[in-house]
């Protein structure tokens, strides 16, 4: 009888105690993927059999006595734990351990730190593909969850390697020697280091996985068929005619050759070795093709089969199943159902897809989902003119996804401009730390289909998002991403950005031999924030040195920023030589030319200049609009990202003004007594909120005109008399507060008349409170969303707000710049700097409330909700009046921010 039959796990753990949030899928540092688990006893022979593999020396170094085999009761001591005092982890590759990580609690007495010993092995074959550090990752987060401060180790002075993955984790490592051997003891809580360290490990294993694909320098064809109809077929004679400068092999049983090139019966059967498989055979048969693929030693799958998660809930678990599998053999896969992957460069020529001709080698690498639209995006590439370095499309995106192409390109020097259309989104937060990371560096230009619909297409399996689509519009933003609405657009800022210089503001001048479309540009450009003088108007008939003259002068103005120049040959003219002073004066200027140049969409060949990497434009090279309108439009898109780019991102709220600890036992206690989350209480929310420095006014609960006088009294008067009740807070027409009550009649008088006014005011939750200055009413929100993590909301109080959706959001951890940022976006945001001679607000006082209950958010995912629901703003300070805030038990929040590991959501869009 299995363990599942009989309720529990292996080790003696019940199914209900193992703790199946500690699985995961990892990417090692050469970028192939593993499984890393708890141990349990059914892993009694895989034990042995990796022990036997493991060098003398290796073991010596975990034991520091020679220990060639394991005995019974290592056996049976190493493989039961009870996944709380005695942890273990396992590390496999094609169901065989390769490594294995652990930590014993050492007994200690009340008071004192919690420690547990940790040790690690690894097979002697896969030491140096950053695996211990991998499993001291997961094994803090574990020892966090159970309690654990401190991690010792003993290891001998010789093992350097041993002692430097200590020393390298990002933890403040103290050691001394004793009896000839070095022991290591460190706490394990989180620190920015370690989390740094953490990810810059994700980042380089990552960008290896994609590396792998468009490295590959052979490539087998599974599914490959004589038949010229068939995908097959179109696969192999892509690769070919793409001259392909690896070697390309073709699989197929009943065949002997195809296209030319010699058949074998599996991929198993090809002499030499093989980087990346191209899948082209029925659904059905994948899953043979991976095991195959992984007895060869191939590195990565792209599956242009279909029959998946797209066709239904079959299809959906047959994906599901895949994944799996070749994540646990290590093989990363692209798709299914995908068009394929490209790379232009020239000692690669890589057309490893369905689309029929290569497109022109250029700066920008993309990512799309869709492999139909995967065709039109690289014809339309190639009518532009525009140029790619490399390209996916990633069909179900079940395993890579743009997360993983973001990673790679951000070092790739060959590309420098981001392109990703995206159809679902599913680890936001994870791709916006990333896509903030690039942005600094080189622009991301994003579509996002389906953003009024919220539309998920078949084969994307998405969880569900609380934020509304207005916090999506602000994490692009605040992660510097480019957000256009339709691929025309995004096409429009690319090939702006690929070939001219960033713009340093805003000012523009317009040039050109037309009045009229002069006129429409300097208006479009002022309707989109741009600001524009006179344009200069050379007539009908200007020359080539008349817009020679112009331009320049525009560009050696000091107080011109971009230039857009018009030109609308008359009758008769090609217009040859005003398109030679266009390309000139773009190569050489070192402001952003953009030009309305006959109408012409794209980098007409006429405006190109040269470029010696080989790309169809070079840098420079004038890109052309068929209309002013989109000219300006893209211009104004780049122009706002520059300004991001150019913007300091502030301070965050520093680590000795918050009382993390004092923070986190009011949430525990709330927690402890009830198990499944509920509200706190008024006191409980004043703890939370004064451990991280905001004050939440002191009030008085009452309910009889006796307690009311006598909370008067205590308060010194000068105080409201409120009735806090949900549903009269939702009606600002009903009478509920009664301000300025000085004497003992004025609080009788003010209790019986809201006794007559308001209906039930047995549950109406009166309370007093003293009067607060005058001030704007605004609320600072936050919650916990399950894409997002935490998302932080301002906006002003009241039902238009509400109406309106008049509201920012940003993603913690907040900056200074970010919190004046969300301050005044906000339509109302007038009513705070002084509209109609109203007094000017002490805005720094609502920018430091939202940096710190920001800061909140982001150290505490338990919070399920928390909003300061009446804030009080005048020109002296805010007064937050009241909050509101639910805590809730969260067993394996946000477990990709401290380890590494590969989404479970096959189909995510975004995932990690």
């Amino acid at each position: 009888m299995s363990a599942a039959e009989t309720g529990t796990q292996s080790g003696g753990t019940t199914v209900a105690d193992y703790p199946s949030h500690w699985e995961a899928d990892v990417l090692l540092r050469d970028g192939q993927a593993a499984h890393l688990r708890p141990i349990g006893a059914d892993d009694r022979e895989l034990l042995v059999e990796f022990y036997e593999q493991v060098s003398a020396e290796s073991k010596y170094m975990r034991f520091f006595a020679p220990m060639p085999h394991l005995s019974e009761r290592d056996v049976e001591r190493f493989t039961h734990v009870d996944h709380h005092d005695r942890v273990a982890f396992v590390l496999t590759v094609a169901e065989k351990i390769i490594a294995v990580g652990r930590f014993d609690k050492i007994p200690h007495g009340p008071g004192e730190p919690a420690i547990a010993e940790v040790a690690f092995l690894v097979q002697d074959a896969h030491q140096g593909r950053g695996i211990a550090q991998l499993l001291l990752e997961h094994l803090a987060q574990a020892g966090r969850e159970r309690g654990i401060d401190k991690f010792e180790a003993e290891v001998l002075p010789e093992n350097h390697r041993m002692i430097q993955i200590f020393r390298e984790a990002g933890y403040h490592v103290a050691g001394g020697y004793e009896d000839g051997v070095m022991r290591l003891v460190f706490p394990i809580d989180a620190t920015d280091t370690s989390v740094n360290v953490m990810q810059a490990r994700e980042h380089r294993a990552e960008a290896a996985s994609i590396s792998n694909f468009f490295h590959a320098a052979s490539v087998a064809v599974i599914g490959a068929s004589r038949r010229q109809d068939t995908i097959g077929q179109t696969l192999v004679r892509n690769l070919v005619l793409g001259d392909y400068r690896g070697r390309v092999y073709v699989v197929n049983p009943a065949a002997k050759s195809v296209a030319g090139l010699p058949a074998y019966a599996t991929v198993g059967d090809i002499p030499d070795s093989v980087d990346i498989a191209i899948v082209a055979v029925p659904a059905e048969s994948v899953p043979d093709v991976v095991l195959d693929c992984a007895a060869k030693g191939v590195h990565g799958m792209v599956v242009v089969s279909s029959g998946f998660a797209e066709t239904g809930e079959e299809g959906r678990q047959r994906q599901r199943r895949l994944v799996g599998l070749a994540r646990s053999y290590g093989l990363r896969l692209i798709g299914p159902n995908c068009l394929g992957i490209i790379n232009t460069a020239s000692e690669y020529s890589l057309n490893a897809s369905l689309a029929p001709a290569m497109p022109p080698r250029g700066r920008a690498g993309f990512f799309c989902q869709s492999g139909a639209l995967g065709v039109a995006i690289l014809e339309k590439v190639t009518r532009r003119g525009l140029g790619l370095s490399t390209f996916v499309s990633a069909g179900n995106r079940a395993d890579v996804s743009g997360n993983d192409l973001l990673q790679y390109w951000e070092e790739d020097a060959s590309t420098e401009v981001v392109l990703l259309y995206l159809e679902s989104i599913g680890n936001p937060r994870k791709f916006s730390r990333i896509a903030r990371r690039v942005s600094r560096r080189k622009p991301v230009i994003a579509v996002k289909s389906g953003r009024s619909t919220q539309g998920v297409p078949m084969g994307h399996a998405v969880r569900s998002m609380a934020a509304p689509q207005a916090a999506v519009d602000a994490m692009f933003r605040q992660a510097g991403v480019i957000q256009v609405e339709n691929l025309d657009e995004m096409f429009d800022v690319a090939q702006l950005v690929a070939h001219q210089p960033l713009p340093r503001g805003r000012r523009v001048a317009v040039v050109g031999n037309s009045d009229a479309l002069g006129l429409l540009a300097a208006d479009a450009a002022a309707s989109v924030g741009l600001h524009t003088r006179e344009p200069v108007a050379l007539g009908s008939e200007a020359t080539a040195e008349d817009f020679e003259e112009a331009l320049d002068a525009a560009i050696d103005d000091p107080d011109v920023d971009s230039v857009i120049a018009v030109f609308i040959p008359p009758l008769n003219t090609t217009g040859t030589e005003v398109a030679h002073v266009l390309a000139a004066v773009g190569e050489q200027s070192d402001k952003p030319l953009v030009s309305t140049f006959l109408g012409v969409e794209g980098i007409p060949e006429l405006l190109r200049v040269p470029d010696v990497a080989g790309s169809t434009a070079g840098r420079g090279s004038v890109p052309s609009y068929p209309a002013v309108e989109a000219a300006v439009r893209a211009l104004a898109r780049v122009v706002d990202y520059a300004e991001w780019r150019r913007k300091p991102e502030g301070e965050i709220v520093a680590p000795d003004e918050v009382d993390l600890m004092r923070a986190k036992q009011v949430v525990n206690r709330a927690l402890v007594e009830a198990p499944e989350g509920r509200e706190l209480g008024f006191d409980e929310l004043r703890d939370l909120l004064d451990a991280y420095g905001i004050e939440l006014w002191a009030r008085v609960e009452v309910n009889t005109e006796e307690a009311a006088v006598a909370a008067a009294e205590k308060l010194g008067y000068d105080v409201v008399l409120k009735a806090t009740a949900e549903h009269l807070r939702q009606r600002p027409d009903l009478a509920h507060v009664w301000r300025n009550i000085d004497t003992e009649a004025e609080m009788r008088h003010a209790w019986r008349t809201m006794q007559e006014l308001i209906d039930h005011p047995g549950q109406a939750g009166f309370i007093v409170q003293k009067v607060a200055e005058p001030g704007v009413p605004v609320t600072i929100g936050g919650m916990e969303d399950p894409l997002f993590g935490p998302v932080v909301s301002f906006g002003l109080s009241g039902p238009t707000t509400e109406l309106l959706g008049d509201r920012s959001y940003r993603i913690p951890p907040l900056h200074g710049g970010e919190a004046a940022e969300m301050v005044r976006e906000i339509k109302a945001a007038p009513l705070l700097f002084g509209w109609r001679g109203s007094e000017v607000v002490d805005v720094a006082a609502i920018e430091r409330l939202l940096l710190r209950l920001a800061q909140l958010k982001n150290d505490l995912p338990q919070v399920r909700a928390l909003e300061l629901n009446l804030v009080l703003v005048g020109a002296a300070g805010a007064a937050v009046l009241n909050a509101v805030g639910r805590v809730e038990p969260v067993s394996d929040a946000r477990s990709d921010w401290f380890t590494r590991r590969m989404s479970t959501q096959a189909g995510d869009t975004l995932h990690g």
